[in-house]
């Protein structure tokens, strides 16, 4: 299908409810979500439920309360906690799962009976290891825009169409996803790495991730970037504040950024 016949497909499944809740990070893929699902049901039916945890930075809940606004669609903030779950501290191969079991069920306690919980997942997820995906299935939430069919790029072309900012958004997953498989997540440690990317992100890098190893910290940025990172002044600025947050060695990733990289070792884990 085209990009027309898909969005058509999305307003036709979203039609299908009466009224609904969002799980809504401020992402792209949940924006867009957030959008026609009010476009179609009008912003009285719907309801953002946006998840505050450690895992999550404070500029992503900021942004995503704005988008709401924006929107005009009511949005209530659900705390969760992994960090109280041993399998996600463990951090096996498993660990999305049991996050986002957690997550979603508690999400799900706070849905009206006669609403309908959906989720942002597209079709290209299905590609990647994500054991989360298991956790949609298993508690029975619906993925409107995986069913109908669209990928990350159609979802960036329709909400580029449709005027959200969020087109092209850097692509957030959980800060989580920056420690290898069997390294402990601690609290002490999240807020290591989300001060790290915090300095990225004020100083104008667009893609980035901070990988933990411990001691050493491994940026991964976009190639294009690279140039500037290097460049004496900033680098030396940048080493001082890696230090400052307790990293000993800074290492640059010469493959540069890419999406679920600690995956990448997973068949050694396994």
């Amino acid at each position: 299908m085209d990009l027309d016949a898909k969005y058509s497909r999305l307003k036709e499944l979203l039609t299908s409810f009466d009224k609904v809740a969002v799980a809504f990070s401020g992402g792209v893929d949940s924006t867009l979500l957030l959008k026609v699902t009010s476009d179609c049901l009008g912003p009285h039916n719907v309801l953002a439920f946006t998840a505050v945890s450690p895992i999550f930075p404070a500029y992503e809940i900021e942004q995503s309360q704005q988008l709401a606004r924006e929107l005009k669609v009511q949005q209530r903030l659900i705390k969760t906690n992994q960090l109280s779950l041993n399998q996600f501290k463990e951090n096996g191969p498993q660990r999305c799962f049991h996050c986002k079991h957690l997550l979603l069920s508690q999400l799900l306690e706070s849905v009206q009976q006669s609403d309908t919980l959906l989720e942002g997942s597209n079709l290209d997820d299905l590609d990647d290891y994500r054991p989360g995906h298991e956790a949609i299935k298993n508690l029975n939430i619906r993925s409107p825009l995986l069913e109908a069919k669209l990928t990350k790029q159609d979802v960036r072309d329709l909400s580029r169409t449709l005027g959200l900012k969020t087109w092209d958004k850097q692509p957030f997953a959980c800060l989580a996803t920056r420690f290898p498989y069997g390294t402990e997540i601690t609290l002490e440690h999240l807020q290591q790495v989300d001060a790290c990317e915090t300095w990225l992100r004020r100083n104008g890098f667009s893609l980035y991730r901070v990988r933990f190893h411990g001691q050493l910290a491994r940026v991964e940025i976009d190639i294009q970037e690279m140039p500037r990172l290097v460049e004496k002044e900033l680098r030396l600025a940048m080493i001082a504040a890696f230090k400052e947050n307790g990293f000993d060695y800074i290492t640059l990733d010469l493959q540069g950024y890419r999406s679920g990289s600690m995956n990448e070792t997973l068949p050694e884990v396994e």
